[in-house]
This record gives C-alpha cells, structure tokens and sequence, in this order.
C-alpha cells in the first residue's frame, strides 16, 4: 500500500465501511489479559472454525477485540449489530449460540447478565448495570476493535485528528485547544497537561523527545495495559498530536517486559503506522516527521518516577534524580522532553476531534473529563470503569461494582495504587476528582481503586502497601530507603502486639519526615497507607496496642482457632485440613487443637460445615481465655 495522504486517509475510510456488509453478524471476542486466562483465543478459533464449517463466512465475521472491562466474567462475547451481550462462553456454548441467535436471532438465556437486585436478565451490553453509568469516551472503542488490524481503527474515525491538526492547526492552535479542554495529567498529580506542553515546546533545542509512560506497577491497577493492548493507535495518534504542538521528532513508549501482549499489539501498530505513512518522514504527506520506538522496562515501581524512567531508557539504573531542571528543560539524555501516561495520550485524539468545549462539559470545575479505574477487591463487580470525573465512590463501589460480596459491610476504599490513601464508609458520597482525593488524604494516582470489607483490618493494609513501597524503593535517598523501613517494622510490631502507645506518635511524625524529605514521589506519597488509616481508622491501631486484639481478625499473631467442645461431632475435616497435624481425635469425639502448632491458617474453620461451626476464631480477651483451657495433644 501506498502512503496516505489527508485526503487518501478519508479516501481508505470510506473504503473499508463501504466493504464492510452493514448487514453481516460480528462476534466480538474479549481480547484482553484477564480473558486470555479464561482461554478466549481458543475460544475464538472454535468460532471461526465453526464459521467455516457452517459455510457463514458472507454472513459472520469473528472479531477478536481488546478488553470490554467486565473483567469478572470474561470470556465475554457479544453479538453486533444487536449488542446481545453473552457472559462466561464455554466452547460447548458454540452450538447453540449459532442455532439461536445468529441462525434465528433468538437468545441463549443462560448466558445473559442476570440483574442481582431486580433478578431481570439483561440482553444488550450497554444495559448491564457494570456498564450502564460509565462514560466510556477512551475505553468504548476496545470493545469494537481488532488492535492488530489498524483498518479498524481508521474505520472508527481513526487518525482523522491528526489529519485535522496538520492540515489546518498551529502547534500553538493544538496546545491552546489541549489547555482550553483542562485536561490533566492521567498519571499521578494531575498537571495540566496543555501548560506542560507549553513549556516544554517553550526551550528551543536541536531535539526534543515525547514520552509515554507505561510502566503501570500498581498492584491491582492494568488500566493502561487494557489501553495498549485494546486499541494501542489512539495512543499513537496521541503521542503524535504532542510530538507536532511541542517540537518533538522521536518518542519513547515505555512498557513494562510483564506485559506481553500489550508490548506485542503496540509493537504491530507502530509498524502498521509506518507502513501507511502515519509515522516517519513527512506524516500524512505532511512536513512533519517523528518516530516512535517501544522501549521494555524491567518491571521496576520506581521507573514509574519520570527521572528514573528517562534514566532506564538511557540504560542507566532507574534512579531518580533532583528537580529542577525539569524534563521540559532538560529530560532524555539532556533535551526538552514531555512525558505523559497512556491515558492521557489516549485523550488528546478525542479532543482535537470533538473539541475542547466537548469535553469541558464531562466532569467537574477543576477535573475534566473521565477517568478509567481498576476496580478490585472485595466487591462483586470487578473490572475496569471509566466514568466522568465527579461521580461519587457510593455510584462505583454500589451501582456500577454490585455492592461488597457475600453482603458485608463495606469499611473503605483504596484510590491511588500502594501510596494512595484508605477512605472510609462515612466519605462514600464524596465526588472523585483530583482536589477531593488530596484533601482526603489519597491521590487520584494512576487509578488503582481496591474495596475492602469488615473483615479487612486496617493496620495490617498500611502494613502491607508499606512493605511494597519499601521494597520497590530505590534506597537513593535516606527518609525513603531508612524511614520507610522504620515504619513497616513499628507497623509489623503492632500486628503482632508488640505495640506501644508511643508508636502512635513515632508512626506520624517518621510518616511526615519521609514525605518532606524524599527525593522523588514514592517516597513523597509512600507514608499515605498509615497516615489515613491513623486518622480514619486508629480505634483499630488502639485495639492492637491497648488490647493486643485485631478488631477485624486477620492478625495472626493475635487470633486463635478453637474448637467448641459443645459443637464437634468429629467428623474429621478439620484434621484432614490441617497442614501441620495440629488437630488430634477421633470419629465422633470431640478434636482437639494444639495452639503450640497451629500456624493460623484458617484450614480447619474453611472446612468445619456451617451447620456444625465447631470452630471460631478469637482475638484479645477471649483469645487469652481459650489458651487458657485449651488443651494439648501430648506428644510421643
């Protein structure tokens, strides 16, 4: 294929929809990581495979599609035109879906949405209540697109921004339309992203680079991966909006190497890009040249850290380094450099597109547009969301999520990834943008969102994130790799009740060192975990210290399995479970456990039949009762 031109690129488009039968059937397979678990590749082959079989090829067409979201019931295949959305397809579902609803165009019921509130089953996607509150401008179109054909990507209106921008707008029209749109940055702070590009097209150089910040490492958060992977040219063509506004001729995207099916569908598009002449010498026919390059990141959280980032593509080690300069002034290997994360990037093509005045309506005052989650944790609904800036947690957690599983009572919400903050039950109204996060004490940060329930205990969370952020540091600078360290280990004291009533104070006071004193922002923002579970939650950090007890009972070291004399019938389960042969008895007699060698795995309660519920679980006082009546198995 030649290379397009502006007028060539609506020429092909035109093309391709006029090719492309209106009244033919698309079967859309999720594409995406989760799905790829549950084996929709096979799945999809025995689609196509049945297709052929059928004689249906003028008729069908299989498209295998990025990730739709509803991660939770992957596979998921929906029907096109119709938008009969199907859940959890098995490949004995084949059949039938062929013989009813592409053959008769009735529906397989037992693979609808079932509304858990309503009991109604639902047929079209847009229907379902995961999907029904979302506004999903950026991630809409995975479910659409092949991400390894860019026809149907050109075929959506792809690439008609960028034909826009370089045939009629100034670099300086691009950037005037960015800051008047208000959008801010996707990856953490929250800088507006137009002023960002102002400056850094501001310092005159010989070379300035773009970059796009890929290496998501937040524990539950893959917002960006699904990006990549599902529909990775409207963040070329993102990345190519800003290369042309501040000056740019080459790009970076770096991607973390554990993400392989991101790095391979990236990898595609930017070859298909430049085939067609959407990247290279003269764009579109254009005087505009630059090229992009994928670049694989080893996994590191601190690559995240613009610095450390620029530092590892230089292949240098991933430290950060003191600001100012900053990247605009002085970024990869010394020139002006812009870096934005993938959502970001994503949004530029809608912009240009729809306008500014568009997308300043969708949002608040000062957050504009939407933003993409990764909602996990202990709620039904899993996957990724995208919903205007603005909504509160009470619509994501309750009306879009399905509420906390197994009916309990939610306790609170993690926003921001591992240094972001824990925000209670009494704030689940409060509207999720940039400024109201900061001033709960969490961050917007890449858009990890992680829901726990009453059985969670609080003091152990901020244990954990701290431990991560711990061991990613880079151990550069003091107040990180020490103050960090310090705090995991008075916070492992305390979840074994080894606490002090001190430790309250050392906790805020280290917390506030490490956050002034840190030389990039995960050190900044590491001490976030403690600092809102003390202030949200420190009833449960009290309980700990004051009454060795963990409210929540997950603390090992503070909780103990016995067995109700009262309740046992000896059915032998819960010896059967023990990996440590801590449970002595016989049939129909009463066990036993030996509290000197149980581990405190739970084995025995997980097995023990509710209707029986001879185990329990104790922590504080009651704990230090049972031990003492407790009785040992006596030993060989």
């Amino acid at each position: 294929m030649s290379k397009l031109n502006v007028s060539s690129l609506d020429s092909l488009r035109n093309k391709i929809l006029k090719k492309r039968k209106k009244d033919k059937t698309i079967v859309t397979i999720c594409g995406g990581t989760g799905c790829h678990a549950y084996g929709c590749m096979e799945l999809a082959e025995a689609f196509k495979a049945e297709v052929r079989a059928r004689k249906l090829t003028n008729r069908v067409e299989v498209r295998t599609t990025g990730c739709h979201g509803f991660c939770e019931r992957g596979p998921i295949v929906v029907i096109q035109p119709q938008e009969i959305f199907y859940q959890r397809v098995k490949g004995s579902d084949i059949d039938e879906i062929f013989d009813l609803t592409i053959l008769q165009n009735k529906l397989v019921d037992r693979l609808l949405y079932v509304d858990s509130a309503s009991g109604e089953k639902i047929v079209e996607e847009k229907n379902v209540p995961f999907y029904k509150l979302q506004k999903r401008i950026i991630f809409g179109n995975n479910g659409f697109i092949d991400p390894t054909d860019i026809e149907d990507y050109i075929a959506l209106d792809g690439y008609r921004a960028l034909a826009k921008v370089l045939e009629g707008m100034t670099p300086e029209d691009v950037i005037a339309e960015i800051e008047k749109a208000g959008l801010r940055g996707r990856g953490g702070a929250g800088f507006p992203t137009g002023k960002k590009w102002e400056i850094c097209r501001g310092y005159k150089a010989d070379q300035k680079y773009i970059i796009c910040n890929a290496d998501e490492g937040d524990p539950g958060a893959y917002m960006d991966r699904s990006l990549l992977e599902g529909n990775p040219h409207s963040v070329i063509e993102g990345m190519i909006i800003g290369a042309y506004a501040i000056g740019a001729t080459e790009g970076y995207i770096y991607v973390r190497m554990e993400y392989p099916l991101a790095v391979k569908n990236i990898t595609q598009a930017l070859e298909d890009a430049r085939r067609m002449g959407l990247l290279g010498d003269s764009i579109l026919g254009s005087k505009f040249s630059l090229d992009i390059h994928v670049f694989k990141g080893a996994g590191a959280f601190v690559s995240g850290e613009e610095t450390s980032l620029m530092a590892s593509i230089e292949g240098r080690r991933a430290f950060p380094r003191q600001k100012p300069p900053f990247p605009a002034e002085q970024g990869l290997w010394g020139k002006p450099t812009n870096i934005n994360n993938v959502e970001t990037w994503a949004n530029v093509p809608v912009i240009l597109s729809k306008g500014a005045a568009w997308f300043g309506k969708i949002g608040t005052r000062k957050s504009k547009g939407t933003k993409i989650f990764s909602l996990v944790g202990k709620i039904n609904n899993t996957g990724l969301v995208e919903v205007p800036m603005g909504m509160t947690l009470r619509e994501i957690i309750f009306d879009i999520g399905g509420g906390i599983k197994d009916g309990k009572k939610f306790k609170a919400v993690q926003t921001g990834g591992p240094s972001g903050g824990c925000i209670p039950a009494d704030m689940l109204d409060s509207p999720i943008d940039f400024d109201t996060l900061n001033k709960a004490g969490s961050m917007m940060g890449s858009g990890g969102m992680i829901v726990m329930d009453e059985d969670t205990c609080m003091v152990d969370v901020a244990r954990y994130f701290l431990h991560f952020t711990q061991e990613e540091s880079c151990g550069k600078c003091v107040p990180c790799r020490i103050g960090n360290r310090q705090l995991v280990d008075i916070l492992t004291r305390i979840t074994k009740g080894e606490g002090k009533a001190e430790d309250l104070k050392t906790l805020r006071s280290l917390a506030s060192t490490i956050k002034s004193g840190s030389l990039c922002g995960l050190g900044q923002t590491a001490p976030n975990p403690v600092l809102t579970t003390m202030r949200y939650f420190e009833d449960e950090y009290i309980a700990h210290i004051e009454k060795q007890s963990c409210p929540a009972l997950v603390c090992k070291d503070l909780i103990v399995y016995f067995i109700e004399p009262d309740k046992c019938v000896g059915c032998l389960l819960c010896i059967k479970s023990c990996p440590v042969d801590a449970i002595s008895g016989e049939r129909r007699e009463v066990h036993v456990i030996d509290q000197e060698l149980c581990i405190k795995c739970g084995a025995c309660l997980d097995v023990c039949p509710a209707k029986v519920g001879a185990v329990s679980k104790y922590t504080g006082k009651k704990k230090t009762a049972v031990l003492k009546k407790s009785v040992k198995r006596e030993k060989p």
